[in-house]
Protein backbone atom coordinates (compact mmCIF):
# COMPACT_ATOMS: atom_id res chain seq x y z
CA UNK A 1 0.00 0.00 0.00
CA UNK A 2 1.52 3.31 -1.05
CA UNK A 3 1.29 6.77 0.66
CA UNK A 4 -1.88 7.79 -1.84
CA UNK A 5 -3.29 4.31 -1.45
CA UNK A 6 -3.29 4.87 1.91
CA UNK A 7 -4.86 8.85 2.41
CA UNK A 8 -7.47 7.53 -0.30
CA UNK A 9 -8.73 4.71 2.50
CA UNK A 10 -8.69 7.67 5.04
CA UNK A 11 -10.90 9.77 2.99
CA UNK A 12 -13.22 7.11 1.67
CA UNK A 13 -13.63 4.93 4.76
CA UNK A 14 -13.13 6.97 8.08
CA UNK A 15 -16.57 7.88 8.48
CA UNK A 16 -17.88 4.27 8.01
CA UNK A 17 -15.38 2.52 10.35
CA UNK A 18 -16.08 5.87 13.05
CA UNK A 19 -20.31 5.01 12.95
CA UNK A 20 -19.64 1.74 12.82
CA UNK A 21 -18.06 1.66 16.36
CA UNK A 22 -19.78 4.86 17.56
CA UNK A 23 -23.01 2.06 17.06
CA UNK A 24 -21.35 -0.09 18.91
CA UNK A 25 -19.87 1.36 21.97
CA UNK A 26 -22.22 4.31 22.40
CA UNK A 27 -19.66 6.83 23.14
CA UNK A 28 -18.30 9.33 20.98
CA UNK A 29 -14.93 9.67 22.25
CA UNK A 30 -14.03 6.14 22.60
CA UNK A 31 -15.06 5.60 19.17
CA UNK A 32 -12.58 8.85 17.96
CA UNK A 33 -9.97 6.95 20.13
CA UNK A 34 -10.50 3.07 18.34
CA UNK A 35 -10.50 4.36 15.31
CA UNK A 36 -7.23 6.67 15.31
CA UNK A 37 -5.99 3.68 17.11
CA UNK A 38 -7.19 1.77 13.85
CA UNK A 39 -5.61 4.01 10.99
CA UNK A 40 -2.58 4.18 13.16
CA UNK A 41 -2.02 -0.06 12.77
CA UNK A 42 -2.81 0.60 9.11
CA UNK A 43 -0.43 2.71 8.85
CA UNK A 44 2.02 0.76 10.64
CA UNK A 45 1.20 -2.18 8.52
CA UNK A 46 0.99 -0.38 5.47
CA UNK A 47 3.50 -2.36 3.57
CA UNK A 48 1.73 -6.10 4.15
CA UNK A 49 -1.96 -4.78 3.04
CA UNK A 50 -3.00 -4.76 -0.03
CA UNK A 51 -4.64 -1.66 -1.19
CA UNK A 52 -7.47 -3.64 -2.84
CA UNK A 53 -8.07 -5.18 0.26
CA UNK A 54 -7.62 -1.97 3.05
CA UNK A 55 -11.43 -1.72 3.61
CA UNK A 56 -12.04 -5.24 4.82
CA UNK A 57 -8.61 -4.82 7.09
CA UNK A 58 -9.23 -1.95 8.30
CA UNK A 59 -12.79 -2.90 10.03
CA UNK A 60 -10.83 -6.19 11.17
CA UNK A 61 -8.69 -3.86 12.87
CA UNK A 62 -11.39 -1.31 14.42
CA UNK A 63 -13.33 -4.32 15.60
CA UNK A 64 -10.41 -5.94 17.10
CA UNK A 65 -9.38 -2.45 18.82
CA UNK A 66 -13.08 -1.78 20.03
CA UNK A 67 -13.04 -5.30 21.93
CA UNK A 68 -9.58 -4.37 23.42
CA UNK A 69 -11.02 -1.23 24.48
CA UNK A 70 -14.46 -2.86 26.10
CA UNK A 71 -12.19 -5.33 27.47
CA UNK A 72 -10.49 -2.86 29.44
CA UNK A 73 -12.96 -0.89 30.30
CA UNK A 74 -14.43 -3.89 32.08
CA UNK A 75 -11.01 -4.33 34.06
CA UNK A 76 -11.39 -0.41 35.02
CA UNK A 77 -15.04 -0.88 36.37
CA UNK A 78 -14.55 -4.01 38.25
CA UNK A 79 -11.39 -2.56 39.91
CA UNK A 80 -13.29 0.55 41.00
CA UNK A 81 -16.53 -1.65 41.94
CA UNK A 82 -13.77 -3.87 43.89
CA UNK A 83 -12.62 -0.76 45.75
CA UNK A 84 -15.85 0.92 46.61
CA UNK A 85 -17.06 -2.69 48.42
CA UNK A 86 -13.66 -3.37 50.05
CA UNK A 87 -14.48 0.56 51.62
CA UNK A 88 -18.43 -0.04 52.40
CA UNK A 89 -16.97 -3.90 54.49
CA UNK A 90 -14.21 -1.87 56.21
CA UNK A 91 -16.50 0.23 58.07
CA UNK A 92 -18.97 -2.55 58.64
CA UNK A 93 -16.20 -4.01 60.73
CA UNK A 94 -14.93 -1.29 62.11
CA UNK A 95 -19.03 -0.62 63.37
CA UNK A 96 -18.99 -3.68 64.70
CA UNK A 97 -15.54 -3.44 66.27
CA UNK A 98 -17.09 -0.16 68.17
CA UNK A 99 -20.62 -1.89 68.98
CA UNK A 100 -18.61 -4.84 70.79
CA UNK A 101 -16.93 -2.52 72.43
CA UNK A 102 -19.39 -0.67 73.61
CA UNK A 103 -21.45 -3.58 74.56
CA UNK A 104 -18.64 -4.89 76.71
CA UNK A 105 -18.12 -1.96 78.60
CA UNK A 106 -21.56 -1.96 79.94
CA UNK A 107 -20.87 -5.30 80.99
CA UNK A 108 -19.64 -6.24 85.12
CA UNK A 109 -16.60 -7.58 85.67
CA UNK A 110 -17.37 -11.30 86.37
CA UNK A 111 -19.63 -11.37 82.75
CA UNK A 112 -16.58 -10.01 81.14
CA UNK A 113 -14.83 -12.74 81.86
CA UNK A 114 -17.11 -15.29 81.55
CA UNK A 115 -17.72 -13.70 77.42
CA UNK A 116 -13.73 -13.87 77.23
CA UNK A 117 -13.09 -17.22 78.15
CA UNK A 118 -15.94 -18.50 76.35
CA UNK A 119 -15.17 -16.51 73.01
CA UNK A 120 -11.48 -16.54 73.60
CA UNK A 121 -10.21 -19.69 75.55
CA UNK A 122 -13.33 -21.73 74.43
CA UNK A 123 -14.70 -22.88 77.65
CA UNK A 124 -18.91 -23.35 77.97
CA UNK A 125 -20.64 -20.74 79.98
CA UNK A 126 -20.87 -23.57 82.69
Amino acid sequence: MTLQDYNLCVTQYADNVYRFIVKNLGHEEDAKDVVQASFEKLWLNREQVDAARCKSYLFSIAYHQMIDHIRKNKRVQLKDEFREDSRVEDTQVSDARRILHEALGRLNEIQKSLIMLKDYEGYSYA
